[in-house]
């Protein structure tokens, strides 16, 4: 009884930040923060460059955004939305590039995508969450694929302080990801 009532209650919420927005788009915002990193673990779980996803992802925001009063409440959740309008922005931007990637546009969201994506998104959020050269190690090596001697001279730091801090920030997500799983 209580997680429906914490559904109905997360609904309201929802809807009421999406009528605002529809009232003034200045509001959008809330709406933004709440939903970027399902939707930018949604596109990057589809294209595997990061540049791209992070492209597709502004766009779809950009489109939720020019069209949010359209938008309809059903009862269905705002996120829903926003990956049909993903969806469709990977399509359309496979078709500009002239490759073939039927998957994208016709995919079907299962169970078990959907909890990737939310693990995904919930990872981003931990990642964001770290200190400030945590945060930034952990980005540059495995999002911008540096080495580590790369990022120890960004940085002005050794190879070593830059391993400690990536050694101590995957141990904060890692503590973070048990806590978030129970």
């Amino acid at each position: 009884m209580g997680e429906r009532l914490k559904a109905e209650n997360q609904d309201t919420a929802e809807r009421e930040l999406i009528e605002a927005a529809q009232k003034d788009p200045r509001r959008f915002g809330e709406l933004y923060e709440r939903n970027f990193d399902r939707v930018y673990a949604y596109v990057t779980r589809r294209v595997q460059d990061h540049a791209t996803a992070e492209d597709i992802t502004s766009e779809v925001f950009q489109q939720a955004l020019a069209n949010i009063g359209r938008f309809e409440w059903r009862g269905v959740p705002f996120i829903a939305w926003l990956y049909r309008i993903a969806t469709n922005a990977i399509a359309d931007r496979t078709a500009r590039s002239g490759h073939e990637q039927g998957e994208a546009a016709e995919e079907i969201v299962d169970e078990s995508a959907m909890r990737e994506v939310e693990t995904r998104a919930a990872l981003y959020e931990m990642v964001r969450s770290l200190a400030g050269e945590q945060q930034r190690v952990i980005v540059a090596r495995f999002v911008e694929e540096k080495t580590v001697r790369e990022i120890a001279q960004e940085l002005g730091r050794s190879e070593g302080a830059v391993k400690q801090l990536q050694f101590r920030a995957l141990e904060n997500l890692r503590k973070r990801m048990e806590g978030a799983n129970g």
